[in-house]
C-alpha cells in the first residue's frame, strides 16, 4: 500500500511549485512602478465636444416636444365616427324674403385613413411625411324641405391631403416644430378635379423648451381652418407628465387633453377638441339666385372621453365617445369677396345659407399601427 510520504510527494510537490511561481509573479508585478500617476477624475470635454460635461463618451440627448408617458407614435390610422340624429334649422338667403327650412339629420358619418412616414430620423433632425384620405356624408329625414338639403344628401365630401413636418432639436433644452399641409377638400371626382378650386393650405410653427423628460412647452402660430375660414392664431403647446399615472397634452386653443396611464398598454384620455372643416361643393340643383358652387364651413367643439389599448405589440385600437357642439355650419358664395387673411369667422364673403345644428352624442372606433417595441429597443440601444 502506498504510504503517506509517497502521496505527499506526488501531489504536494507540484502544488508547491505552482504556489512559488504565482507568488513570484505577484511579487514581480508589485515591483513595477507606473511611469505616470493615474488621472482622476476624467478630463473635462473640450469646448467643441458635443457631449455634456457629465456625459463624456455618451450620445448627446436632444430636446423634443414629446414627454415620458405619452402614448406610442402612430404610423397608420383607420378611423370611423358616427353621430346620433340631430336637428338642423336653416335660413336660405338666396331669395327675398329669406326662406327658412328645418329637418332632422339622420346620418352624419365620417371616416379617414392616415399614414405617417419618417423619411429622416436623426437625433438632431426628424422629418415626417403624412398622407390622409377623409370622407363625410349626410342624410336628412326630409331632404325635400330645402334645395340645400337635397344637394348635400348622400354627397361624398372628401379630403385628400399631404403634409411635411420637421422637428428640429437645437440642443438639450430648445426645439422647434414646423409643418405645412395641403388638402383637396370638396365633392370632386377624379374626372372633374380642378386643383386650384379645391386646394386648402395650412401650417404651423412652434418654438419650445424641454424642461425635463416629463415637461415640454412651446409657443407659436397656426394658419388653418379650425375656426371656419383660413385664419392665423397663436397657439401654446403644453405636454407634462405629473406622476406615473397622470399627465396633460395640450395645443391650446385647439385641444386640451388630460391623460391617465392605467398601464403601459392601456391609456385613458379626457378633454375637448375644436375642429374646423371647409368644403368646396358643386350643386346638383342651382339655388334661386343662380349659384352653382358654395363653400361650406363647419366649426365644432367635441367634449370627449377616449381609451387606447394595445392588441398586440405593434397593433392598438382606440374607442372614443362624447358630445359634439356645433358652433357653425354655414354656406358662403365661393366667388364672393374673400375678406382678409387674419379675420375670423365668415370674413366678408356673402353668407348664402345660415344653419343651426343641434348638439349630438358621437362615438368612434380607431385601429392604428405603432412601432414595435423590438424596433424601439434597437433604436434606443444604437444611440
Amino acid at each position: 500500500m502506498t504510504n503517506f510520504s509517497t502521496l505527499f510527494a506526488r501531489y504536494a510537490c507540484p502544488l508547491t511549485i505552482a504556489t512559488v511561481l504565482l507568488g513570484g509573479a505577484v511579487t514581480a508585478q508589485a515591483q513595477i512602478t507606473p511611469t505616470t500617476p493615474p488621472v482622476y477624475p476624467p478630463p473635462a470635454p473640450l469646448a467643441s465636444d458635443t457631449a455634456a460635461a457629465d456625459q463624456v463618451g455618451q450620445d448627446r440627448e436632444f430636446a423634443v416636444p414629446s414627454v415620458i408617458g405619452m402614448g406610442p407614435s402612430k404610423g397608420v390610422v383607420a378611423h370611423i365616427e358616427s353621430l346620433s340624429d340631430f336637428k338642423i334649422n336653416s335660413t336660405i338667403n338666396d331669395r327675398d324674403p329669406a326662406q327658412k327650412a328645418s329637418t332632422t339629420v339622420t346620418k352624419n358619418r365620417r371616416a379617414f385613413i392616415k399614414g405617417y412616414i419618417p423619411v429622416w430620423n436623426h437625433p438632431h433632425l426628424k422629418v415626417v411625411i403624412g398622407l390622409n384620405y377623409d370622407r363625410e356624408e349626410f342624410q336628412f329625414k326630409e331632404p325635400n324641405n330645402s334645395t340645400y338639403y337635397r344637394n348635400l344628401e348622400d354627397k361624398g365630401l372628401k379630403v385628400i391631403g399631404t403634409q411635411l413636418a420637421v422637428i428640429r432639436p437645437i440642443d438639450e433644452t430648445h426645439w422647434y416644430l414646423a409643418r405645412i399641409k395641403g388638402e383637396l377638400n370638396g365633392d370632386y371626382t377624379s374626372s372633374e378635379l380642378d386643383i386650384p378650386d379645391y386646394l386648402k393650405m395650412s401650417g404651423e410653427f412652434i418654438y419650445g423648451w424641454k424642461r425635463s423628460p416629463t415637461f415640454a412647452w412651446g409657443i407659436g402660430a397656426q394658419l388653418g381652418y379650425t375656426f371656419g375660414r383660413q385664419s392665423m392664431y397663436p397657439v401654446v403647446l403644453y405636454n407634462r407628465t405629473f406622476n406615473p399615472h397622470w399627465g396633460v397634452e395640450a395645443l391650446f386653443p385647439a385641444r386640451v387633453t388630460f391623460r391617465y396611464n392605467a398601464s403601459p398598454k392601456t391609456l385613458f384620455f379626457g378633454g375637448y377638441t375644436v375642429d374646423g372643416l371647409n368644403y368646396n361643393i358643386k350643386l346638383r340643383e342651382p339655388l334661386m339666385n343662380g349659384l352653382q358652387t358654395l363653400i361650406v364651413r363647419e366649426t365644432e367643439v367635441k367634449f370627449r372621453l377616449r381609451m387606447e389599448r394595445e392588441i398586440y405589440d405593434f397593433l392598438w385600437f382606440g374607442l372614443e365617445g362624447g358630445y359634439r357642439y356645433n358652433y357653425s355650419f354655414n354656406a358662403f358664395d365661393k366667388d364672393g369677396n374673400k375678406g382678409t387673411l387674419f379675420s375670423l369667422g365668415g370674413g366678408t364673403r356673402p353668407k348664402v345659407i345660415e344653419n343651426t345644428l343641434g348638439g349630438a352624442p358621437y362615438a368612434s372606433l380607431e385601429v392604428f399601427l405603432v412601432p414595435p417595441r423590438k424596433f424601439l429597443r434597437k433604436t434606443a440601444g444604437g444611440r
